[in-house]
């Protein structure tokens, strides 16, 4: 199962988008503290985010604690940033990933980044554009993971696919 982590994300609707990625992959979401907004069961009502239910949800004080309870993420991180020097398709995804993706106004922090530098990827755009907005960044990301390892898990057919040919 591919495993989405926020680092100190900040917009609840970036936040909200990416869950319901997650919801609609099957992904896992991690969520490193400190967050812009209330991540609380009455909070994420009044929010109206009916597909919560339907998202793993982990967070963490730290990208330590994070390491610390799952060490496993340090050999199949994968870290999304505009200073990368290869881009995404570039990646060798596989089920267990762990793509990280830092918050909007900061991206993520430069010591992790030096950390992973072998593990870093970036959307190509062009040189005037700063960055993508982060929950496309997320969606971009994560589908380009499922589609390497066969989409696992998800339906592989619309309701139209019983009228066509190949």
């Amino acid at each position: 199962m591919l495993n989405v982590v926020l680092v100190e994300p900040e917009i609840p609707q970036n936040c909200g988008n990416i869950a319901r990625t997650c919801a609609a992959t099957g992904s896992r979401l991690h969520l490193v503290r400190p967050l812009g907004f209330d991540i609380s069961e009455k909070a994420v009502r009044r929010a109206g985010l009916d597909y919560w239910h339907l998202v793993e949800v982990a967070d963490y004080e730290s990208l330590d604690d994070l390491f610390r309870r799952h060490p496993e993420a340090a050999r199949e991180a994968w870290l999304t940033t505009t200073k990368a020097p290869r881009p995404y398709t570039k990646a060798r995804f596989t089920a267990e990933s762990w793509l990280f993706f830092g918050k909007e106004t900061a991206g993520l922090p430069e010591a992790f980044r030096e950390r992973f530098r072998d593990r870093c990827i970036r959307l190509p755009m062009v040189d005037a554009a700063r960055s993508l907005n982060l929950s496309n960044t997320v969606a971009v990301c994560v589908y380009e993971a499922l589609r390497q390892i066969g989409f696992p898990g998800l339906q592989g057919l619309g309701q139209m696919a019983a009228s066509c040919e190949d």
